[in-house]
């Protein structure tokens, strides 16, 4: 019968690891009868508690109730809510409504929520030219989620998980000049 070469080499580790176990303990007239263990059984046991304790600890915070914001925004180019908190991971749903009575072509209003890393002026800059597309960059990196653009008496939701690092990420409106005369806030990811 032919052997196979990866049991060869399983078995030689074994009689390795037994020769050093053996080589440590010191002789003497009495032997006991030694239960063996595989090594080979026990190793892969250790090593799924390890991963099961890590995966505990780094598991996703408890579940807690989406938030839901209602935004307003009018003619005056301001949001009526300007800060909101949530926790790491909550699952946050922007209702944006648009009150105000100026077109949408001249006075359009949406609700863009960025990563804390993203600079906000060069979205902007990048958001001015993207008319096309609601004045939100397509495939632009760092967007957790937008509406799109408003005309009066429009209602839009997006929904998004908040991100797992705290602090602030900017919210605001990308239609050209509105950011500057403050359509804008602040989301808070807190503990």
């Amino acid at each position: 019968m032919k052997s196979h070469p990866d049991e060869n080499k399983k078995c030689a580790a074994l009689r390795k690891m037994r020769e050093a176990d053996s080589s440590k303990r010191p002789f003497s007239g009495h032997t006991k009868a030694k239960t063996m263990r595989n090594p080979l059984i026990s190793y892969p046991l250790y090593a799924v508690a390890l991963i099961c304790s890590t995966l505990a600890s780094c598991s996703p915070a408890p579940s807690v109730p989406p938030k839901e914001v209602k935004i307003q925004a009018d003619d005056k180019m301001k949001f009526d809510v300007t800060a909101f908190e949530v926790k790491p991971g909550q699952k946050v749903s922007i209702t944006l409504t648009n009150i105000g009575n100026t077109p949408k072509f001249s006075m359009g209003h949406n609700c863009v929520v960025l990563d804390r890393n993203v600079n906000v002026q060069t979205f902007l800059d990048a958001a001015s030219m993207a008319a096309a597309t609601d004045y939100v960059p397509k495939d632009f990196k760092g967007v957790l989620g937008h509406t799109k653009l408003l005309g009066p008496s429009e209602t839009d939701t997006f929904e998004f998980s908040a991100p797992y690092i705290p602090g602030e990420y900017p919210f605001f409106c990308s239609f050209p000049g509105h950011y500057s005369q403050g359509t804008k806030g602040v989301m808070t990811v807190k503990q």
